[in-house]
């Protein structure tokens, strides 16, 4: 037996008021509206069967999924390979082009294909469905919650969608506390939904410091 289906959460906001590209440098909570968001993409899933909360490592994803495991009675387990990227640019204010003015900046924008900033996307790629590989062959039957970020999430979209990891980050469709939804068809994962259940309260949201 394997799960049905496998949830891919966003964390929800951050409380990063300086406006800093926080990565993985450890302290960045959520938000008072980042914790309401966190409660409405749990709930927007209430009596669901729920078998298995995973949550990247860092603090705005462990929060993010308290939700989830006080709503459906069940521990967070700690996955660290949906963990978000590491980033050269990580505890700066990060803004292009303006980072074009740096020249030691210079050499970590020459290619945006891999990117040279950071974590290459086809690493990022491999180790989230590795990660979901195994999170989908442990349970029998029922919905498994992975809580993550931006950046990985979307990595998965793209892949089972057969598309380039290549993308502009601008235009990414990840919202803050949004849940990605994959099937297994045959050997391989495909998305069966998205829902953005915090929706409501993105207007007042500020989402900068992901990769």
């Amino acid at each position: 037996m394997s799960a049905d289906l496998i949830r891919l959460v966003r964390h929800g906001e951050v409380h990063n008021p300086d406006g800093i590209l926080y990565g993985r440098i450890p302290g960045y909570h959520l938000s008072e509206l980042g914790h309401a968001m966190a409660e409405a993409a749990a709930a927007s899933l209430a009596g669901h069967p729920i078998a298995a909360v995973y949550a990247s490592p860092l603090q705005r994803a462990q929060e993010s999924a308290g939700p989830w495991a006080e709503r459906f009675g069940l521990p967070i387990s700690t996955e660290e390979r949906i963990i978000e990227p590491h980033n050269w640019f990580e505890g700066r204010k990060f803004e292009f082009p303006g980072a074009l003015k740096h020249p030691s900046a210079w050499p970590r924008l020459v290619n945006p294909l891999k990117p040279s900033w950071g974590e290459p996307y086809k690493n990022v790629e491999s180790r989230m469905l590795a990660a979901i590989e195994a999170a989908w062959a442990k349970p029998e039957g029922g919905e498994v919650v992975m809580v993550s970020h931006q950046m990985p999430i979307v990595m998965v979209a793209r892949s089972v969608k057969g598309m380039r990891l290549f993308h502009d980050p601008r235009n990414r469709r990840c919202t803050l506390s949004s849940i990605t939804t994959l099937a297994r068809q045959g050997d391989r994962f495909i998305e069966v939904d998205y829902q953005e259940p915090a929706g409501d309260l993105l207007a007042n949201s500020i989402d900068l410091g992901a990769v």
